[in-house]
């Protein structure tokens, strides 16, 4: 076990579901001090254990983003897990506000912080796979996932020199955990196993990890989105 990362301030916005614990589980058994974030469900916050400190925050709300990033003070990474499956063109524009709008300013909040303080940190935004492949009746969560990975891109952009704040993408692909568990359930993924395109559906384990290289001190990437999928999208 690497310690890179201990005593270092993480917030992971979003981060009490199943793709957030993880990364949780991981980063403090690495000794870093944790905040996670929750929208309503306190209740499976609070299965994380007393190693995090929990704080309720709606990312569309400016003044929970501010509170949220209050909570640490001494941040060196953010991670934004938050956002909602929007399955149909009703939920367009709340799709626009959960996976795009409260993420991007909350990354764009922490990163001006992080210059104010000369912090060298890093920033982890969770898209999807679905911004590199083409699936049909998409379009009300992966394009504003698309629109996050080109801001994450500007931000890295706007933080590279001197702030030396990275900025980067995970793009998860069909993971046995968090919004795609009920995809699975549903067998709308099971072709691909069975043709042999991707060897199993991924963990949360295996984003936890991509996650961690991302926030890695001596990380030497920025602006990149790295793609966890198995080669589905191939």
């Amino acid at each position: 076990m690497s310690d890179a990362l201990r005593g270092l301030e993480m917030i992971l916005a979003g981060g009490s579901g199943g793709l957030g614990s993880a990364a949780a589980h991981l980063l403090v058994e690495e000794g870093a001090r944790v905040v996670v974030s929750y929208r309503t469900n306190r209740a499976r916050a609070e299965e994380l254990g007393a190693g995090v400190t929990l704080v309720q925050a709606d990312l569309t709300n400016t003044a929970d983003r501010a509170r949220l990033l209050d909570a640490a003070p001494s941040l060196y990474g953010l991670v934004v897990f938050s956002g909602q499956p929007a399955r149909s063109e009703e939920l367009l524009d709340e799709s626009l506000a959960a996976n795009f709008v409260g993420p991007i300013r909350l990354a764009r909040e922490a990163a001006a912080r992080m210059k104010q303080a000369g912090t060298h940190g890093a920033i982890v935004l969770i898209s999807t796979m679905q911004t590199s492949a083409v699936f049909v009746n998409s379009t009300p969560y992966s394009a504003p996932k698309a629109a996050l990975v080109h801001a994450a891109r500007i931000l890295a952009k706007e933080c590279r020199g001197p702030a030396d704040i990275r900025v980067n993408v995970v793009a998860p692909g069909v993971n046995d955990a968090g919004m795609a568990r009920a995809s699975i359930a549903k067998g709308k993924y099971a072709p691909y196993l069975e043709n042999g395109a991707i060897p199993r559906y991924g963990q949360a384990a295996d984003v936890a990890r991509a996650v961690r290289f991302f926030l890695e001190p001596d990380n030497y990437v920025t602006g990149q989105v790295l793609t966890v999928d198995g080669g589905l999208t191939l």
